[in-house]
């Protein structure tokens, strides 16, 4: 798999991500960074009454808090790939930010730019 060099900053929202997911035994967890340097976690929903991929629900809870933009996103899961619905509520707030996914160990395996 491809070894992908991470800033410090983009470690730091792969290991949220990770967290978030080990804390609430989730099978995906996520992160995301404001412009302000702000970041903010979660893991999927999934309820009766409404579902959110773990991204969602981190750019609900930046939008919430006030976040204007995103610097940069991450999704950790053991699936493969990016679930679309996840690109686009990053890509709905801040277009050309970098999307990191990483698998459960924090290996990230894909950027989407």
């Amino acid at each position: 798999m491809p070894d992908h060099e991470l800033g410090a900053e983009d470690e730091k929202i792969v290991l949220l991500a990770r967290s978030a997911r080990a804390r609430n035994g989730a099978n995906e967890g996520a992160a995301v960074r404001d412009t302000d340097g702000r970041t903010y976690s979660a893991t999927t929903i999934d309820l009766p009454s409404f579902q959110l991929t773990a991204l969602q629900a981190a750019v609900a809870a930046a939008v919430s808090s006030g976040a204007d933009g995103l610097e940069a996103a991450a999704v950790v899961s053991p699936e493969p790939g990016f679930r679309e619905q996840s690109v686009h509520a990053v890509r709905d707030v801040s277009a050309n930010v970098p999307i990191f996914r990483a698998d459960p160990s924090g290996t990230v395996l894909e950027v989407l730019r």
